[in-house]
């Protein structure tokens, strides 16, 4: 697919080694070490980016220069062009996280890898092993503040009807409609949220799917490209990767909740629904009408 947010593996591997361009390897650290990664591409997760001092780890961290000198010590300037890729099969969207991350902190050039290291080495591209050390970049943070959605906005716009804003939920159903999840004090799901699964957009080659098949998608869930749209998960990462979708479609108002039901269960003055009728027949577990 041709988008000016996606780049195929083929354009990639022909500007390997250009002096301007930053590749970002999103998987965990022994897959991009041992494992082998696209030649000269860094290593980097969202967790390096976290509030070390808070309970819900999506929350970024509050210190914009230990953000700033990670990324320049991945050689990033304020011109790079970046890539970020993952395997897109085995992830929670990390890639769309950084996207949406990089995007939030003021960087304008910036694409993903379609595909990811799924197809890459399934077209038996070139990959090399170990860390690679980059020069130090340049890069200064600019916060776009429109693009994150913070705790308080969500519990003033769930108060009464807000039509001109969808809250998309990208979690399983499961989660959405009160599965219990270690580690966080309640279940369920933010009042009026849409449910979205974030995984639903691939092929079966891991590129994503066709725009308008897309569009028909999110449209079905009654989600209007005039409404600002708000996604959350448990931690902000599957959100931004249909935060990444929302902006692959063209939804023009989009904007990631990084705290997301990890910061939202916390806060009990947070209200939750949840379907427990529904969750069951979806576990398999509807009880049997008693016989009248």
């Amino acid at each position: 697919m041709k988008h000016p947010l996606l780049i195929d593996t083929e354009t990639l591997q022909q500007h390997l080694r250009r002096p301007n361009l930053v590749v970002i390897d999103v998987r965990g650290k022994a897959a991009y070490e041992f494992g082998g990664h696209i030649p000269g591409a860094v290593h980097s997760t969202w967790h390096e980016y976290s509030d070390p001092n808070a309970a819900p780890k999506g929350l970024l961290n509050p210190d914009l220069s230990q953000i700033a000198g990670t990324l320049r010590r991945l050689g990033m300037n304020q011109e790079s062009d970046v890539v970020i890729y993952s395997n897109p099969f085995d992830n929670w969207g990390d890639e769309g996280r950084m996207f949406w991350m990089l995007e939030y902190l003021g960087h304008k050039r910036l694409r993903i890898l379609d595909g990811g290291w799924v197809k890459w080495t399934a077209e038996k591209r070139p990959f090399e092993h170990g860390p690679v050390s980059p020069i130090l970049g340049n890069f200064t943070v600019q916060l776009q503040p429109d693009l994150i959605a913070l705790k308080d906005d969500l519990k003033g716009l769930v108060r009464g009807p807000h039509p001109q804003t969808a809250i998309l939920d990208a979690r399983s159903v499961e989660e959405y409609f009160g599965k219990e999840v270690s580690g966080l004090p309640r279940s369920g799901h933010i009042p009026s949220a849409i449910h979205v699964a974030w995984n639903g957009f691939l092929n079966k080659d891991a590129t994503v799917k066709d725009l308008s098949v897309i569009k028909e998608m999110l449209e079905a869930k009654g989600i209007q490209s005039g409404q600002e749209v708000i996604c959350y998960c448990t931690g902000g990462v599957r959100s931004a990767w249909l935060y990444f979708i929302l902006k692959l479609v063209g939804y023009p108002t989009i904007s990631n909740y990084p705290g997301s039901w990890w910061e939202w269960s916390l806060d009990f003055a947070c209200p939750a629904e949840k379907d427990l009728h529904a969750l069951q027949k979806i576990l398999g577990f509807d009880p049997a009408p008693k016989p009248s």
